[in-house]
Parts: C-alpha cells; sequence; structure tokens
C-alpha cells in the first residue's frame, strides 16, 4: 500500500507543480489571461508612433497621460461592432468619473480604412475625436505596434481577420501596463487613476 502510495504522492506533487507554472501561479488559466499577468507584472515601452485621426489630423500615441487603446478593422462585422460599443460605453464610464483620457481604436487595416472609413466607424459608435477618436498607423509601424501590444491578426480567407480584442493602457511613462476585458469598466477605471 505505501509502495504505492509515494509514486502516487510525487506524481500529484509534479502535476501540481507544472499546473502552477503553466498558470503563472494560478492567475491565468488561458494565453489571453497569462499575457494579461504578464502584462501587468512587466510593463514594456511602447515605441513612440503617429497615428492619422478620423479628423484627418496627425496624433502621437502617448504622452503625458495614460491612454487607452484598442485594435479593430472597421469592416470587422462582428467583435470590432461590438468593441466599439464597450468603448463607447468605458467613455462615457471614465467621463463619469471625471477621468478623461486620450482613446484611440487603432485600425490594423490601414490600407484598407481610409479616412471615410474612419470617420464613418467614429460615426457608428460616436467616437468625436475627443477624447475618443478612430485612427490608423503608417503601415510600416503597424507590425511593431501589433509586437508591442501582442495582438494576433490572421487573416481569415474571406475578406476579414480573427484577432484578440482588449482594451490596453499605456500608463504615463509610455509603457504598456495593462489588458482588459472591453466591459471590465471598474477595473480599467481603477487603472487610469493609478496610472495617473
Amino acid at each position: 500500500m505505501i509502495r504505492h502510495l509515494i509514486p502516487t504522492s510525487v506524481a500529484v506533487c509534479l502535476g501540481v507543480a507544472a499546473l502552477w507554472q503553466a498558470t503563472d501561479g494560478l492567475r491565468a488559466i488561458t494565453a489571453e489571461g497569462a499575457r494579461r499577468v504578464q502584462v501587468a507584472d512587466n510593463p514594456q515601452p511602447v515605441s513612440q508612433v503617429m497615428l492619422e485621426t478620423m479628423q484627418g489630423d496627425w496624433r502621437a500615441l502617448h504622452g503625458p497621460s495614460p491612454t487607452l487603446v484598442e485594435f479593430i478593422y472597421t469592416t470587422c462585422p462582428t467583435i470590432c461592432q461590438a468593441s466599439g460599443g464597450d468603448f463607447a460605453e468605458l467613455r462615457d464610464h471614465l467621463s463619469q468619473a471625471g477621468l478623461s483620457v486620450p482613446m484611440y481604436s487603432i485600425s490594423f487595416d490601414p490600407e484598407v480604412d481610409d479616412l471615410s472609413a474612419l470617420q464613418s466607424y467614429g460615426e457608428l459608435h460616436t467616437a468625436t475625436g475627443a477624447p475618443w477618436t478612430i485612427a490608423r498607423p503608417v503601415p510600416a509601424d503597424l507590425p511593431q505596434l501589433l509586437k508591442t501590444f501582442q495582438v494576433t491578426v490572421i487573416p481569415d480567407g474571406w475578406g476579414g481577420y480573427e484577432h484578440n480584442i482588449a482594451v490596453l493602457l499605456i500608463d504615463a511613462q509610455g509603457r504598456f501596463a495593462g489588458a482588459f476585458d472591453t466591459r471590465a469598466f471598474d477595473d480599467i477605471r481603477d487603472a487610469v487613476e493609478a496610472a495617473l
């Protein structure tokens, strides 16, 4: 009996150790959860890039205050439309809390998403340009942006894309410091307040 108990105990201990390692101390069950834990624990610098906004002007991605970002493409019929609605609610939630920080919905399809497409998406989701605007990077800057924010974009073969979606926080030091579910309004508000 004891002879069988020792190997079983060792196997259980190894299994628990592997689970602990794979879930970052039981803090993350999914790959997205692991990304969020890693980002919160180890903020990374964000390269300063310029974005062309739906108004046709150019703005720096981040400045001396926290900035919120999401990645979209305007012709997306599903997840981007839902996240646009969530971003509008987040803008209102932050405004009610007395917070106004730059918010960008950044197209990862900048060659298709011209100014007209950015404007239409903005009108549909009530983005007025301040604090929230729809924007696109210079195509040459896009790969580094996606890499920095750990955004995965995969063509679906029908002219669209599969991609992960989250609200991403750039802190006042210009670091990627948080990734949140698009409806985690209170958590995002708390993170923005802490980053001020």
